[in-house]
């Protein structure tokens, strides 16, 4: 098939790593929704996808659309990577399959059940000592606070040198987008950040019993190498946080912002985990990721070469009003269901069910004791490459 990738390509200057774009991407989201179906970013030399039928269609063909070249802006096949790959995230099948197959499995609907108690009580614990607070801040103190507690513990990490999970994820995230100044503050200590994951990603680092050992037992079953389990507990630590941070910070956010829809909330509490599904929707953590394709298409009548890098806005796409009513509205009573922001198809987020737990379990127990959140200072944006989030959420709960 002979596509002619020259006509009818719409074209736009926007920069989507700028700072501007950023602070505040929602603005430029709608103007590369209707600059076209698919649009020509003259800065990167890539193309770029907001509307969401052409993100979902691009992330469920993955033969067409392929993740081993890279997630990010740069190309595999053509520079090397700052770290090894992943072997979940950045792969196709057949290792994808192989190694999807392992982390599923261990992620299952009941191994996840396994941890509700113990996630439950935390929270529990995190809240109570907050409601005493009254005043504390939303990231640090619940956001950042509970993750890096109950999903460690999880893994079967030890809990020295925990405070390197953050600044390795930034790390991972940020080195999605182009070599800028935001990549290059999250690099600036990589060599200790780094040396400290890699430590941690062997059996002998890891406790009895936990995800991580769980994953060194498929090697024992043949099912994966040595090399290829401290790989995916690398992966497990660096996707299985950072976006779950984000996610808690901007429901948080949404409820100071959005007192009513708390209110709501509180009085059904069934309507939790819709809510969380909103909140993603609505204030997407993971913004943004890229594919390559491995032939050339033609989408919507527009041709892309063999080889070419595509950003999916996912953010953008949960916001299409091609296929959500009112999308600029926060509606905890919204069926959220086919938001972008996990993903879909075979690189559909394989943790998204440990992400909905924590959710479930945090604000299940803040329902149960805050009337009311109020912000107290200005909130502080976090800038990031892929992710967005906030750095600060000064708030004062009242109690229930």
């Amino acid at each position: 098939m002979s596509i002619d990738t020259t006509v009818d390509r719409a074209v736009s200057t926007i920069d989507p790593f700028s700072h501007g774009f950023l602070r505040d991407p929602y603005p430029h989201h709608e103007a590369l929704r209707e600059t076209g179906p698919v649009v020509w970013l003259e800065q990167y030399g890539i193309w770029a996808m907001a509307r969401h039928q052409e993100v979902r269609d691009a992330l469920t063909d993955w033969q067409t659309y392929c993740s081993s070249a890279g997630v990010g802006l740069s190309d595999f096949r053509k520079e090397p990577p700052w770290r090894p790959p992943s072997i979940i995230l950045e792969a196709d099948p057949p290792l994808h399959t192989r190694t999807r197959a392992v982390l599923t499995r261990i992620l299952s609907p009941a191994a996840i059940n396994n941890l509700r108690a113990t996630f439950e009580r935390e929270a529990e614990l995190l809240v109570a000592r907050l409601i005493e607070q009254r005043e504390f801040d939303g990231i640090a103190d619940i956001a950042e606070a509970y993750p890096l507690k109950v999903f460690p513990d999880a893994v079967g990490l030890s809990e020295d040198g925990r405070e390197n999970l953050l600044p390795y994820g930034s790390m991972v995230f940020n080195s999605f987008g182009p070599r800028n100044d935001l990549f290059d503050a999250a690099m600036a200590n990589a060599g200790p950040v780094r040396d400290w994951i890699m430590s941690k990603c062997s059996r002998a680092a890891l406790a009895p019993g936990g995800l991580g050992m769980q994953i060194f037992q498929a090697v024992d079953s043949g099912e994966l190498t040595e090399a290829e389990a401290g790989m995916l507990v690398r992966s497990f630590l660096s996707a299985g946080i950072d976006t779950t941070v984000y996610g808690l910070g901007n429901a948080l956010s949404c409820f100071a912002y959005y007192p009513e829809q708390w209110r709501i909330l509180r009085e059904n509490p069934k309507l939790i985990r819709g809510a969380f599904e909103e909140v993603l929707r609505f204030e997407a953590p993971v913004q943004t990721f890229f594919r390559t394709t491995t032939k050339a298409v033609d989408v919507s009548g527009v041709g892309i070469g063999d080889g070419e890098k595509v950003l999916l806005f996912l953010a953008a796409a949960n916001r299409d009003p091609r296929r959500w009513d009112r999308p600029d509205i926060f509606d905890v009573n919204r069926r959220a269901t086919g938001h972008m922001t996990f993903g879909t198809g075979i690189h559909g987020c394989v943790g998204q069910a440990v992400a909905r737990l924590e959710s479930e379990a945090i604000f299940g127990a803040l329902t149960k004791r805050v009337a009311s959140f109020e912000l107290t200072g200005k909130p502080e944006l976090r800038l990031n490459n892929t992710l967005r989030g906030l750095d600060t959420l000064p708030l004062r709960v009242v109690p229930a």
